[in-house]
């Protein structure tokens, strides 16, 4: 789980590829927020309005990440989740765009998910607020 005492992203990841190979297997956009830490617009994912059961996948490495029995609603326009599956992410601290936040990490690829914060519901109270465009959902 995430936490104010987030580590330095680890280097060595159990999928690794070179950019053009990561180029190959996503799209433009999974390119610009998996690889290379970018955020999709509010609103514009599909994955936020998905409420059936089921997993959501990273996009990058197809790892099981959450489970819609954790989604919520959070009015955000970003699928949220108050706990991730256990030891699927790990986090590090961002300090980009003149703010300290809580960077979110496929444990597996490193592919970055979004970001977490402390203003969740019980019984974690965090909010994993993911980009959908990093995640693939498979219901079950």
């Amino acid at each position: 789980m995430a936490s104010a005492n987030s580590q330095p992203m680890k280097t060595g990841f159990e999928i690794t590829k070179t950019e053009a190979e990561w180029r190959k297997v996503l799209t433009p956009e999974q390119f610009r927020v998996l690889r290379q830490h970018g955020t999709e617009r509010a609103g514009t994912s599909p994955l936020d309005q998905q409420h059936g059961k089921g997993t959501f996948v990273c996009a990058g490495c197809d790892l099981p990440l959450f489970t819609s029995e954790t989604k919520f609603n959070s009015g955000t326009g970003w699928p949220s989740f108050y706990a991730p599956i256990e030891g699927a992410v790990e986090t590090t601290i961002d300090k980009s765009l003149f703010m300290t936040r809580v960077e979110v990490h496929c444990h597996r690829c490193g592919g970055h998910l979004g970001h977490v914060f402390d203003d969740g519901p019980k019984p974690t109270g965090k909010r994993y607020c993911m980009n959908g465009v990093s995640m693939a959902f498979i219901p079950g």
